[in-house]
């Protein structure tokens, strides 16, 4: 793997890259994108189990025990700022990862619907960790060539965690019962199963992968950008050394250098910084707008998304299924197209498809058209979100900041995400209630215009640029 298709500021175009070390290390940050996905997503084919096992009723009750684990997110990422820029990006991951297994094993075993949200909301802190620090660890040990695709792989493993809980879900589901015919002996053995035992599965199976990702997470090295502002020279040298030798190491240490003396950077007060404040204001926008574009709520409400697109149970699961891997399969277009396409027409692209999608799926809803034409369209919402700003958006988030105040700014705006999804996912009952479904979709085409709107007018394109150059040119 070389970078010259794009290099590096500063850097001889005959550098080699080693590709296997790179790309090892990034899907090794990158896990914490996985079990992100998985945990976030698997309530939703749990929901109707654990709510019916606990006796949830009242709207107030499930929209918390959908939502509980967002207030999580949101202490995760405010949390996670302060523990990368003290302790690094390395140390941090490796507590979300020992989190992640305790919290899908407390949620699996609640007895009691307290213990469960209690637990669910520090699963959410995990999340909130592993949010945040994955594509900025990814995005600080990348070259400019491949910094898009590399942060990117982060929403792809986030999109196989999603497919691995609708598919365990789906699994698990059926797992009592089937091959039997569907008749009422086989459904009630299925629904006491998913009643009793299947829901606590769909949760605890998560320890497996965070047992993994905490192994592999102790082999990884630390960022050298962060080991570098730390004054840490000789161990950023080491790391930028076995990532492209010699030449790459003094090129990059010259020009994060550089960029320290141009910035003047003194700490976190720089947040307050006009030029730096309308950075940080640039990338709260735009996390907000990649949750309250709404297709989250397909996912933690896709019982009542397809029922009111006229899917039964039988058909629920299998549904939410599909919708995992069509994010999967656009999520690779993303992969392709960030670094040669760029980051600004992705996301201009993907927000007018959502705006028309929605408008349509609207349409639908107030119409009572149910079957396929529904299902095709959350199937389109699904892929234009999922080769725009899914992806995209973490990947400007995570590149846009300056080195040295990354971590406090990654994590307001990564906290300013989860503010969105809390409010995104919460509020969703009480629209559709009020608004029914028709509306609410039409709310959110609204949203994905004003969102279009923004990106056209204030997001600079920022692919091929080292993060030294985008950080001088920025908060110039």
């Amino acid at each position: 793997m070389t970078t010259d298709a794009a290099p590096t500021a500063g850097v001889p175009p005959e550098v080699r890259i080693d590709g296997r070390f790179l790309w090892s290390i990034s899907i090794v940050a990158a896990m914490g994108g996985l079990l992100f996905g998985y945990d976030w997503v698997v309530i939703g084919g749990a929901k109707p189990f654990f709510e019916a096992y606990f006796g949830l009723v009242e709207e107030a009750a499930r929209a918390w025990a959908n939502s509980c684990a967002l207030v999580g997110c949101l202490a995760g990422a405010m949390t996670a700022g302060t523990l990368a820029d003290r302790f690094g990006r390395k140390r941090p991951l490796i507590a979300s990862a020992l989190l992640f297994v305790a919290t899908s094993i407390g949620t699996g075993l609640a007895g009691t619907f307290n213990v469960f949200w209690v637990w669910r909301m520090l699963g959410g802190v995990a999340i909130g960790l592993a949010s945040g620090l994955s594509p900025m660890y990814i995005a600080e040990v990348a070259p400019a060539a491949v910094r898009g695709r590399l942060v990117a792989v982060n929403q792809l493993t986030i999109v196989i965690g999603v497919l691995l809980a609708q598919v365990a879900n789906w699994a698990i589901g059926d797992l009592v019962g089937g091959g039997l015919p569907a008749d009422a002996t086989s459904e009630t053995i299925r629904a006491h199963w998913n009643g009793t035992h299947g829901w606590r599965w769909m949760f605890a199976v998560t320890a497996v992968p965070a047992a993994l990702f905490f192994g592999l997470a102790l082999l990884v090295p630390e960022s050298p950008r962060w080991l570098a502002v730390r004054g840490r020279a000789d161990a950023a040298r080491a790391v930028l050394r076995r990532l492209g030798g010699d030449a790459y190491a003094s090129a990059t240490l010259a020009e994060i250098d550089a960029a320290e003396r141009e910035i003047r950077s003194t700490g976190l007060g720089d947040l307050l910084r006009p030029s730096v404040l309308r950075i940080v204001g640039l990338g709260v926008a735009l996390a907000v707008f990649q949750q309250w574009c709404g297709i989250n709520v397909i996912f933690n409400y896709a019982e009542e998304v397809f029922k009111a697109a006229g899917y039964g149970m039988d058909a629920f699961l299998f549904n939410v299924a599909v919708t995992g891997a069509v994010m999967l399969a656009f999520t690779f277009v993303a992969l392709g197209t960030v670094d040669r396409v760029g980051r600004r027409p992705l996301l201009l692209v993907g927000s007018a498809s959502l705006a028309l999608t929605y408008l349509g799926l609207g349409a639908c809803y107030h119409t009572r058209t149910t079957g396929l034409v529904p299902l095709t369209l959350v199937m389109t919402a699904i892929a234009c979100y999922s080769f725009s700003l899914a992806p995209v958006v973490w990947v400007v988030i995570a590149e846009i900041f300056p080195n040295r105040i990354r971590g406090a700014a990654m994590s307001v705006a990564v906290s300013a995400l989860w503010i969105g999804c809390f409010t995104l996912t919460y509020s969703f009952p009480f629209l559709h209630r009020g608004l029914g479904a028709a509306g609410t979709f039409w709310l959110y085409a609204g949203i994905c215009v004003a969102g279009f709107l923004f990106v056209w007018r204030r997001l600079p394109e920022t692919k091929g640029k080292s993060l030294e150059q985008i950080e001088v040119d920025l908060t110039r």
